[in-house]
């Protein structure tokens, strides 16, 4: 149903900021919970943060908190990422996530398998 692109990503160095915008086409936008993960080289894909319908709860992994942020905009069937103090563990490939959702959920959902749409991915790259 849903098809998301991701767009963004890019090379900074160590202390920079990146803003990464994920646009969705199909499917009922303000109905998912929106997610993003990364995978670094040879390692498992890894939750980052999320977003609950009508961004009510946001949740964080703990390299997230105080640094990520998570935004949305239903009318443009967006979500963004702006992600501040880079650091070169932070590189990885980037994927927005998203699963539809009842309104009333607000848990936590860390596993790649709860999310059935995905973007291609945008590449981060920190440099030290």
């Amino acid at each position: 149903q849903a098809r998301l692109v991701e767009s963004g990503g890019g090379l900074v160095q160590a202390g920079g900021s990146l803003r990464l915008s994920c646009v969705a086409s199909g499917g009922m936008f303000s109905r998912y919970t929106l997610a993003w993960f990364r995978q670094a080289a040879g390692k498992e894909r890894e939750f980052v943060i999320s977003l609950t319908r009508n961004s009510a709860t946001t949740h964080y992994s703990a390299s997230a908190k105080g640094r990520f942020t998570i935004a949305r905009d239903n009318d443009k069937k967006t979500v963004y990422l702006q992600m501040n103090d880079l650091k070169p563990e932070d590189t990885a490939v980037y994927f927005c996530a998203a699963k539809d959702s009842i309104l009333t959920d607000q848990n936590i959902r860390l596993s790649p398998r709860d999310y059935p749409y995905w973007g291609q991915g945008t590449q981060v790259t920190v440099s030290s």
